[in-house]
């Protein structure tokens, strides 16, 4: 028993301290104290972040294999750590002036990344279970932070009733794969599904659990909530929510797919594909009539979705890992990208209408350089960090042989190219606007946004070692 608690000690340690928040927050003076105890928060997920990167490099199985602590866990779960961290610091700033700042809301960071990081290390489908609900009620309740606002109601309303269903897809499902497999664990679920062989009840629990997890990563058709609540959301959990979650939701599926069905990649192929192929192509075409730079995100983040189900489709170790490298480069951006809106204020009021970026290079030509630069990214132009994750699961897929999946996804990058570099036009060569945005100074989030620019022109050169993190987790998951 002991050494099954070393193994969850990270996700231990995280889930006391939230409840030791929560108790400091209830009576020792509720908001008055939530700055500190955001900043304290942030803190602890560093260092547990750490702690999970220096930790055992060996796979082991805990509490009969429902747990499991391999690479490729702890490679997602250093991800999820540590872009919570960065948007629960870029938060401070925006939600303390809007009066938004209340203790419970790092709390409820810190118990939805205690939620993502079981669904990271789920051998099971009841552990599977318990990370994704805790991961979704802790979001349910920040999507609808801003309670004097009809939006944000509407955000977090649409996806507690969106996520209910999906969590009864994905159960509908479990239930189907118990009853055929006998087990609940993914090591035993492996041994009945196999390729060729499986009962259509297994292939239907199979397509029921994917529809289930693609609500989460918002792939198409399970992708309807996503402009709603990320437009209706205050703009740090909107943040939150694209990076994060996004990860945890794709680690799941990649866990799900290889530890309980790995023996029949055939089998699931082609719905991964399809879902990749539908996300790409509403992505891109969806986000060209948008006038909100966060409705704009939400397709964006559900086309680059689709381009990391490409990985996954593969069904290969490499996949894996292209996966991995993608959502790693599609995080950074996105922190980058949110650090930016985060700044975008007139008259001490947050602005999210594209038009408002009119000629914006000529007032502060700086921060519209680093923001093309992650537009560019975002578009897979080369030479920057983005051209290089769509490079790699364009690769993983060719390997594969899904040619017709490449040049569907390169049609819809195509597409999407756009309404990335109408941001860029409108900053360089836009209608002069009457008032261009505030001058604000960029202090932290100004900091975030250049350190990601940099890291898409850097990171050409040397990928910070990701690389062959994202080959060594995605070798213990695919074996």
């Amino acid at each position: 028993m002991y050494d099954d608690i070393m193994q969850i000690l990270p996700e231990v340690i995280l889930a006391g301290f939230a409840i030791a928040g929560l108790m400091a927050g209830a009576y020792g003076g509720k908001d008055a104290i939530a700055r500190p105890l955001l900043w304290v928060t942030a803190a602890v997920m560093l260092v547990v972040s750490v702690m999970v990167a220096t930790s055992s490099s060996t796979s082991v199985e805990a509490f009969a294999g429902m747990f499991i602590n391999d690479g490729f866990a702890r490679f997602a779960k250093v991800v999820i750590l540590v872009s919570a961290a960065c948007v629960l610091i870029m938060s401070e700033g925006y939600m303390k002036a809007r009066n938004l700042l209340r203790f419970e809301y790092p709390i409820l960071v810190a118990l939805s990344v205690v939620g993502m990081m079981m669904m990271v290390s789920a051998g099971d489908l009841m552990a599977l279970y318990m990370g994704l609900e805790l991961q979704s009620l802790a979001l349910y309740v920040v999507a609808s932070l801003r309670r004097d606002s009809a939006k944000s109601t509407e955000a977090g309303l649409k996806y507690f009733v969106l996520g209910a269903l999906s969590s009864g897809l994905l159960l509908y499902g479990a239930s189907l794969v118990y009853g055929y497999a006998g087990t609940t664990l993914f090591s035993g679920i492996i041994q009945t599904a196999q390729a060729g062989e499986m009962s259509l009840g297994l292939l239907f629990g199979i397509v029921f659990l994917i529809s289930g997890m693609a609500f989460k990563v918002s792939a198409v058709p399970f992708h309807m909530w996503t402009p709603d609540v990320y437009e209706g959301s205050p703009t740090p959990v909107t943040a939150f929510f694209a990076t994060a979650p996004k990860v945890a939701a794709m680690a799941l599926f990649a866990r799900v797919l290889h530890d309980a069905f790995g023996n029949a990649v055939s089998d699931w192929q082609q719905i991964v594909a399809l879902l990749s192929v539908l996300s790409m192509f509403l992505g891109a075409i969806a986000a060209i009539g948008q006038t909100n730079i966060k409705r704009l995100m939400a397709f964006s983040s559900i086309a680059h979705m689709g381009y990391a189900l490409m990985g996954l489709a593969a069904g290969t170790a490499f996949g894996v890992q292209a996966m991995l490298v993608y959502m790693a480069i599609y995080v950074t951006m996105n922190i980058g990208v949110f650090a930016f809106i985060l700044l975008m204020e007139k008259d001490g009021q947050p602005v999210t209408e594209i038009s408002a970026l009119n000629m914006y290079s000529k007032t502060n030509p700086g921060r519209a350089l680093t923001l093309l630069v992650l537009m560019f990214s975002l578009a897979g132009v080369p030479p920057f960090l983005g051209f290089f994750g769509k490079l790699f699961v364009w690769q993983a897929a060719l390997d594969a042989g899904l040619t017709w999946l490449v040049v569907a996804s390169a049609v819809a990058s195509a597409i999407g190219a756009y309404y990335y570099l109408r941001i860029v036009f409108f900053m360089y060569f836009g209608d002069e606007a009457e008032q261009g945005l505030d001058q604000n100074r960029g202090g932290i989030l100004g900091g975030f946004l250049a350190a990601s620019a940099i890291v898409m022109v850097v990171g050409i050169v040397t990928m910070f070692g990701v690389e062959g993190a994202a080959g060594l987790a995605a070798a213990t998951l695919v074996n």
